[in-house]
């Protein structure tokens, strides 16, 4: 069985797969991320959909890696014959989806198998398959598939799959080339997969060349980046929160989610990575997705969106396939979506006043978006809410969600403190009235969310229990780093949710918070909001070695998962987390900035 961490990201900015250490693409869906799989082999088995391309009678590759600053993957083995390399793509596309893959033979002479088994809607489908024009050709329902190879190689049918098989010699290449197009209408137009390698290559270097960052760790910040940029869909601006589902939070366990939507929960910190690594027009366009998700009424804001701004988002499970590792249900939608979170309010007013202050392109609905938000909430944010960790175990008053509250009145506070002309606002019954707010916010959690005793601030009112989100607090401006109650609950969290060095995200074991049974692993974003929150409080030195160790974690292409297992030292969750990779990029700026600019 697979590891999480066995997996590579490739994508085309509006979905991606993830392609194994044996050389086997076993997640794809198309023609979005949240499109049914054509290759669902990450969630049950070989007859669930996969595309392997190896030396025949190979196992797990013997080394892997992206071209330097792209999204290319060369994958290589060293048989007994010779040396073999397959570079997979998926170039971005003018019509349809491709996905790329070519064969190139480096030293002896090495016969390679390709074993191809589409099947659509997430393995359920067997599609009719049949040659025309030198294409295999696959159809079933709405959904068709073309492959071909250049030069052609001998292709067979055998098993309800397509199999090719062919001998290399050095300098010699074959490529396959996999085109989805809906199957109703006539083949998109052929690309050519070489040309297609050397533009993707110009182009994703292109792309990280204007990555601002340039002290310690850059290659690190600059895969993150390439990795969020991957999971961004094109069209619309908005990023996913990972490009799969129901990879599990605890090994056979039932916390399996779709994480492929977009959170606003992510959308501050998202743009703060974009803007301060120089990604101007990336983060303009995760604004402008975010101004059109969240239109309309406030009390119908969502936590999370589809990738184009859809609200209707209904979670079903797929008995037919057995989950990564045995861990059932397989979900695929995301019933969370129902959920009432206070924080979201603050953290989509957090984001629109970041974008003002960094000079994003101004927008005319922004200001009265934030009116409205802001009414509403006083309204509302005396109620209980689901938290952002979207626990199913019942509404409390989780202090993160009163937190998010203060900090959307502060925001809009300061935008009128500093933009007195912000045109068409009421003036200052507005500022009074917003200034009261943040005030009676403050001390409700002040008084109602800390726990004098044990010098912490808890995470709901009248708990014991803890939250990650707490370290939080002194980064958004709640409280000053060095304040006495910012001090103790750095302790605390790290005192009773660390785990071998690294954060959780609550205590799981109690299931009367979330609802669900079983434990999950150390939270990967919060142990990078620790080591921000260690540089904050002046331990700098801790927090640094803190972060190596994160770094560490990644998998041997950069990649990170939600969670890392240290028991069982293995990844966990959704793969490649935005979340994870937006804490690193964030976390490595906090702590090498000034560096980089002393040096």
């Amino acid at each position: 069985m697979h590891r999480i961490e066995d997996y590579a990201l490739i994508g085309d900015e509006q979905t991606a797969a993830l392609v194994g250490a044996d050389g086997s693409v076993d997640w794809l869906c198309l023609p979005r991320f949240d499109s049914g799989a054509c290759f669902a082999r990450l969630l049950g088995d070989e007859d669930n959909g996969h595309w392997r391309i190896a030396p025949v009678g190979a196992g797990r590759c013997t080394r892997r890696a992206y071209r330097r600053d792209t999204l290319v993957l060369d994958t290589e083995w060293e048989t007994d014959e010779g040396l073999v390399r397959v570079t997979d793509l998926m170039p971005q596309r003018d019509r349809a989806p491709d996905l790329v893959r070519v064969v190139e033979g480096v030293r002896g002479e090495v016969t390679v198998r390709s074993t191809l088994r589409l099947r659509f809607d997430y393995g359920s489908v067997v599609p009719w398959v049949r040659r025309a024009d030198g294409h295999r050709v696959a159809v079933a329902g709405p959904d068709s598939v073309w492959l071909r190879s250049v030069p052609e190689v001998p292709t067979w049918g055998e098993d309800r799959s397509t199999h090719s098989e062919f001998t290399v010699k050095p300098g010699e290449r074959v490529a396959f080339v996999l085109t989805w197009h809906p199957s109703h209408e006539p083949r998109p137009p052929l690309v050519d997969p070489y040309s297609s390698l050397r533009h993707s290559i110009a182009d994703w270097r292109a792309w990280a060349s204007r990555c601002r960052y340039d002290g310690p760790h850059r290659d690190a910040v600059v895969r993150s980046l390439i990795t969020l940029k991957a999971l961004t869909y094109a069209p619309t601006g908005g990023i996913v929160a990972a490009p799969t589902t129901s990879l599990p939070e605890e090994p056979g366990g039932v916390r399996n989610w779709d994480y492929r939507f977009c959170w606003l929960r992510d959308s501050t910190l998202t743009l703060s990575a974009l803007l301060a690594a120089g990604y101007q027009d990336e983060a303009e366009a995760w604004r402008d997705w975010l101004l059109r998700a969240v239109a309309g009424d406030p009390a119908d804001l969502q936590i999370m969106y589809g990738v184009a701004g859809e609200r209707r988002l209904p979670e079903t499970e797929l008995p037919w396939l057995s989950g990564f590792d045995g861990a059932a249900p397989v979900r695929v939608g995301n019933a969370a979506v129902d959920q009432f979170q206070l924080d979201v309010y603050g953290e989509v007013v957090d984001s629109l006043a970041l974008a003002r202050r960094s000079g994003l392109s101004p927008h005319p609905d922004v200001w009265a978006l934030q009116r409205v938000l802001l009414d509403f909430l006083r309204s509302v944010w005396r109620q209980p809410d689901e938290g952002l960790w979207e626990v199913r175990g019942g509404r409390r008053h989780f202090v993160h969600s009163k937190v998010m509250v203060w900090v959307a009145a502060d925001r809009a506070v300061r935008m009128l403190e500093e933009n007195p002309d912000l045109e068409g606002h009421a003036g200052r019954d507005d500022l009074e009235d917003w200034r009261a707010l943040r005030d009676e916010v403050h001390r409700d959690v002040c008084e109602k969310g800390y726990d004098e005793e044990r010098n912490t601030f808890t995470q709901s009112y009248g708990s014991r229990e803890l939250d990650a989100a707490l370290l939080l607090i002194p980064r958004v401006g709640f409280l000053p780093p060095d304040d006495p109650r910012v001090l103790g609950t750095v302790e605390a969290v790290r005192a009773e949710l660390g785990q071998d060095g690294l954060v959780r995200r609550y205590t799981a074991e109690r299931t009367d918070v979330d609802g669900l049974p079983g434990v999950e692993g150390t939270f990967l974003v919060c142990s990078f909001w620790l080591a921000d929150a260690l540089h904050m409080t002046g331990r700098t030195a801790e927090a640094r070695e803190l972060f190596e160790r994160l770094l560490g974690l990644a998998n041997d292409v950069g990649l990170l998962a939600e969670e890392y297992d240290p028991v069982g030292g293995r990844l966990l969750g959704n793969f490649p987390q935005a979340f994870s990779h937006i804490g690193l990029v964030n976390t490595a700026l906090a702590l090498f900035g000034d560096e980089e600019e002393a040096g």
